[in-house]
């Protein structure tokens, strides 16, 4: 569950199920909506090149941006140039824009600067998907496939393949919105191309995707960064007889606690709503002890945070055999991979 997701989203209890029949009018409307995309009743248009959706069935993180760096990293290994779009959640820009060296995360949003810095490919966001494919390849005309960030619903964009990412402790009670955090339901996996299942999958959800083709994946993070300083780094070590302040706004800022608890240091919680826009005052601890962000709030706290702050970056762990469908498709579709 994501830090600003409802309590009962955990559990069919009776909260949940006195939404239940607002889920029913929200699945009549999607399914309606949804239609008449696959009837041509809605337009639903083409990019100039191939499409490749990574996104979820839930609301909540479940890990699609680290998803996205991996596929870009991995669709350049195979010599393509990939480009990346994004809504560009927490942004306060209007229209469709496309990232340059000064573009910041309160224009662009946090998760656009962040993908553009670790993948070095071009990024544009907007809340018109079509648009913003088009803005990217007329402004980077050497791009071959487009990666759309967190697109699964956005239907008015036509897509050669897709990735679903699932965590299972996000899908909560299993239920639909409002009276759960389900976009679509779990059936919707079967329709992907690849589905990644992050973290522990129960044999029940396991019987529920049956041949869907999937793999696991894993947020696997070995060091720390200096904030201002790259090649400053440490490891779990140099913070062992102390306490650090672990700052998160993330989907899910437990998982992040979680996993530096789990390298054996002692954790002090600072959870925020994601997206959320830092402050120096958010970060302002008068104890001296260290800071710890997530690379995501590292792009917006860089300006002001303390000396002593810290980043955790992590990548996503997949096995390279999880790509070939996507690749199959891209080659059917005239993009031939090396």
């Amino acid at each position: 569950m994501t830090a600003t997701a409802p309590a009962f989203w955990q559990r069919k209890s009776w909260r949940a199920a006195v939404l239940l029949p607002f889920s029913l009018v929200f699945i009549v409307l999607s399914a309606v909506r949804r239609l008449a995309y696959r009837r041509g009743w809605l337009a639903s248009q083409r990019a100039p090149v191939p499409v490749v959706v990574v996104g979820n069935v839930a609301v909540g993180g479940s890990g699609k941006t680290p998803v996205v760096i991996w596929l870009a990293e991995q669709l350049m290994r195979h010599g393509m140039t990939p480009g990346i779009i994004s809504r560009g959640y927490g942004g306060q820009g209007a229209g469709v824009r496309c990232l340059t060296t000064d573009s910041g995360a309160a224009d662009v949003g946090d998760e656009p600067v962040l993908m553009a810095r670790r993948t070095g490919c071009p990024v544009a966001v907007g809340r018109d998907r079509p648009a913003a494919a088009r803005a990217l390849c007329a402004a980077h005309p050497a791009v071959d496939v487009i990666i759309s960030d967190d697109g699964l619903q956005h239907y008015a964009l036509r897509r050669e393949a897709e990735i679903v990412v699932v965590d299972e402790r996000v899908l909560g009670n299993g239920w639909r919105l409002p009276a759960g955090p389900l976009r679509e339901g779990v059936a919707r996996l079967g329709e992907a191309d690849l589905t990644l299942t992050h973290g522990p999958v129960s044999a029940a959800l396991a019987a529920r995707l049956g041949d869907v083709s999937q793999a696991p994946m894993a947020l696997l993070g070995e060091c720390f960064e200096r904030l201002g300083a790259p090649g400053e780094t440490a490891d779990a070590s140099a913070f062992a007889g102390q306490a650090v302040h672990a700052v998160a706004g993330i989907g899910r800022p437990q998982r992040f606690f979680d996993q530096l608890t789990a390298m054996g240091l002692t954790v002090i919680a600072h959870p925020f709503p994601d997206h959320h826009a830092f402050t120096p005052t958010d970060l302002a601890f008068e104890d001296g002890l260290p800071t710890i962000l997530t690379e995501k709030d590292a792009v917006k706290c860089a300006p002001f945070a303390p000396a002593n702050t810290w980043v955790f970056p992590v990548r996503a762990s997949i096995p390279d055999a999880a790509l070939q469908p996507i690749l199959e498709k891209l080659s059917r579709h005239g993009r031939q991979a090396a």
